[in-house]
C-alpha cells in the first residue's frame, strides 16, 4: 500500500470519538475564512458571530441575567470523571445521605458509599477497563451454543440465521482490522528508520520541516527518509499519534475482539441475572476517563471563573456514574446506570456511548420507561459511523421493541463549527426518523484528566451540549417537565430547510440537512429559552415530534 494512503487510514482512525488533538487560541473570524475552530465555537451566535454556535453566551447576556434559577442534577453515564479537575469543583453531585468512607449504606439506597455516583463495572478488587464489543459477545455465545451440532440441528435452531449474520460480521472485520494493522504497522516501523536516518543525517533529534527539506543527497535511501518525513510533518502527525493508533488496533484485537477475553468476573455479579442491581463500586473516576471528564465539562464546567472553558449550563451538579469501559457497554449496566441516576435525583441523563448490538434490549427498555414515568430527560449520541441509523441499528435507542418511541429521549447528531456544505460532522450518524435535532461536536474544547483540556470530536460531544441546554431549561423553568424540555429542545431549533450538506462520510455526495434528522433543525439555547418563557408564562401549547 503507498504511504498516502497508509497517513489516510491513520488518520481516519484517530478521528475517532476519544481521540482528538487540543486546538491552540485563534482569533475569530467567520468559519468560512477560519481554518481552525476557537475554542468556545459551540457557545457562539449563528447571525453575531457567523458561526454554528448554540448562542448560549448571548442567552446569558440577554435573556437570563440577574435571573434566579435552581440547580439540577444531570446524570453522566460515561467512561468515569475525574472529579478532581480544577474546573469541575462545585458541579460534582454529592451524596447528603451518605457518610463518605465509613463503609455502610447510610441512604439505604443499595450502594455503599456512593459519594458522587457509582461504578457498574467495578468490584471489589478492582475495575474493568477494557471489555469486548457486543458483537464479540454474541458471537461467542452462539458459538458455545452451536459446537458439536449437527448442520441440521443448526438450521432448525431460531437463532442459526442470526449466528450465521455475526459469524460473517465478526470474521470480516477482524480481518479487515489485521489487514489494517499490518499497514500501520509497516508504516510506523518505516516512519522510525526515516526518522532515526534523518537525526543521523542532519546531527539533531530536534527535526523540523524546514531541516529535512534543506537535506540534499544523492543517496535514495536518504531521499526516501527524506520524502516519508516531509509526509508526517505535512500531515500533522506526532509520536502521540502513533502511540493512539497502537492503543486503538491493541484494544480492537487484543480486547475487543478477542473470544476468549472476559473481564467480568472483576465485577462479581452474576451476570446472567439481568435483574440483579447492586453490584459494583464506589470508583466514579476509573483508569479510562478522558470521554467522561470531557462530557462532563462541556455540560457543567464552571462558568466565568477564567479557567480553562464555560461549561452550557451555570447551576448544574453532576452525578458521575461509570457503566462504559473501553469496549462496548454492556446492557445490564446502562439499565442499571439509569434507574440509579432516576432514584438518586438526576433529572437529566447523558448517555455518550453506543452499539450495533443489544441482546438484552428489553432491560434496557424497561430502563427508559421507568425514566419516563419518573419525568427524567435522556439525551443519547446518534454515534460515529456515517450511517442512517433509521434503517442500521444503533443502540440504545428511543424506540421500544414494541415499535412505540419513547417521549422523555433527544437524539443528537453531530455538527460542525464550518458553515456551507461542510455544517455536519462527517462521522455523524444520522436518520430522517430517529435523529431530532444536530448540536455543536467537532472540535469541542472541554475538560481533561489531570487538570488538563483538549478537543475532541464526535456525537458524544453534541449530547452533552444539547444537555446542557435542556439543564438550562429545567434550571431557570423547574416548571416544566422532561417531556416539555424535549419539545422546546426540538421545536425552538434553528431549521435550515434548503441547506445542501455533504452526507456524512461522502466527500461528493450532498443531501438536504432536513433530510438527517426529524426537524432539520440546530439546537439553540437562545431561541429555546424564549420558547420556555413563553410556554411557562402564557400556556402555550408545544408541537409534539
Amino acid at each position: 500500500m503507498k504511504t498516502k494512503f497508509l497517513v489516510a487510514l491513520m488518520l481516519s482512525i484517530l478521528a475517532a470519538d476519544a481521540y482528538a488533538i487540543r486546538i491552540p487560541d485563534d482569533k475569530y473570524k467567520p468559519s468560512d475564512t477560519l481554518e481552525k475552530a476557537p475554542e468556545n465555537w459551540f457557545h457562539l451566535d449563528p447571525e453575531e458571530d457567523l458561526i454554528n454556535g448554540i448562542s448560549s453566551t448571548k442567552t446569558y447576556r440577554e435573556l437570563l441575567k440577574g435571573k434566579k434559577s435552581r440547580s439540577v442534577v444531570v446524570a453522566v453515564i460515561d467512561s468515569g470523571i475525574d472529579i478532581d479537575h480544577e474546573d469541575l469543583q462545585g458541579v460534582i453531585w454529592v451524596n447528603e445521605g451518605e457518610i463518605e468512607g465509613n463503609g455502610i449504606d447510610d441512604d439505604k439506597n443499595g450502594y455503599v458509599d456512593d459519594i458522587h455516583g457509582w461504578n457498574f463495572i467495578g468490584g471489589p478488587e478492582g475495575n474493568v477497563d477494557k471489555d469486548t464489543y457486543e458483537l464479540t459477545r454474541e458471537y461467542g455465545r452462539l458459538l458455545k451454543k452451536y459446537e458439536g451440532l449437527s448442520e441440521e440441528d443448526k438450521k432448525a435452531d431460531k437463532e442459526y440465521e442470526y449466528f450465521q449474520k455475526l459469524e460473517a460480521e465478526y470474521k470480516k472485520t477482524v480481518s479487515d482490522m489485521e489487514t489494517k494493522y499490518r499497514s500501520f504497522k509497516g508504516f510506523y516501523e518505516g516512519y522510525k528508520l526515516s526518522r532515526k536516518l534523518m537525526e543521523a543525517y542532519i546531527g539533531t533529534e530536534e527535526l523540523a520541516l524546514e531541516d529535512v527539506m534543506a537535506v540534499s543527497s544523492t543517496d535514495e535511501k536518504v531521499n526516501s527518509a527524506q520524502q516519508m518525513m516531509k509526509y508526517v510533518f505535512e500531515s500533522g502527525i506526532d509520536e502521540k499519534e502513533f502511540e493512539k493508533g497502537n492503543e486503538y488496533f491493541d484494544v480492537g484485537l487484543n480486547y475487543g475482539y478477542n473470544l476468549s477475553y472476559d473481564p467480568r468476573d472483576i465485577v462479581g455479579d452474576d451476570y446472567e441475572d439481568k435483574q440483579e442491581r447492586y453490584y459494583g463500586n464506589n470508583d466514579v473516576k476509573g483508569e479510562f476517563n478522558f470521554h467522561g471528564t470531557h462530557v462532563a465539562g462541556i455540560i457543567a464546567a464552571t462558568r466565568n471563573n477564567n479557567l480553562g472553558i464555560d461549561g452550557v449550563a451555570d447551576n448544574v451538579k453532576i452525578m458521575a456514574i461509570r457503566a462504559v469501559p473501553n469496549g462496548d457497554e454492556r446492557d445490564k449496566d446502562i439499565a442499571n446506570a439509569i434507574r440509579y441516576a432516576v432514584d438518586n435525583g438526576a433529572q437529566i441523563i447523558n448517555m455518550s456511548f453506543g452499539k450495533s448490538y443489544s441482546p438484552y434490549k428489553s432491560v434496557v427498555d424497561k430502563a427508559v420507561k421507568y425514566a419516563e414515568k419518573n419525568d427524567v430527560l435522556l439525551i443519547h449520541a446518534a454515534g460515529n459511523s456515517s450511517k442512517d441509523i433509521d434503517v442500521k441499528d444503533n443502540f440504545p435507542s428511543q424506540t421500544y421493541e414494541s415499535g412505540k418511541d419513547a417521549r422523555n429521549w433527544l437524539e443528537i447528531g453531530a455538527l460542525s463549527w464550518k458553515n456551507g456544505k461542510e455544517s455536519v460532522a462527517t462521522f455523524s450518524n444520522y436518520g430522517k426518523n430517529s435523529v431530532d435535532v444536530f448540536a455543536p461536536g467537532v472540535d469541542i474544547y472541554s475538560t481533561a484528566p489531570k487538570q488538563a483540556y483538549e478537543s475532541a470530536s464526535g456525537t458524544s460531544m453534541a449530547a452533552p451540549v444539547t444537555s446542557g441546554v435542556a439543564a438550562i431549561l429545567k434550571s431557570y423553568f423547574p416548571s416544566l417537565t422532561s417531556k416539555q424540555v424535549r419539545d422546546i429542545v426540538i421545536q425552538s431549533s434553528v431549521k435550515h430547510s434548503k441547506l445542501k450538506v455533504l452526507k456524512p462520510g461522502s466527500k461528493e455526495e450532498e443531501v438536504l440537512f432536513s433530510n438527517l434528522s426529524r426537524t432539520g433543525g440546530v439546537v439553540n439555547a437562545f431561541e429555546a429559552v424564549k420558547l420556555a418563557e413563553k410556554v411557562v408564562k402564557n400556556k402555550k401549547k408545544l408541537k409534539v415530534y
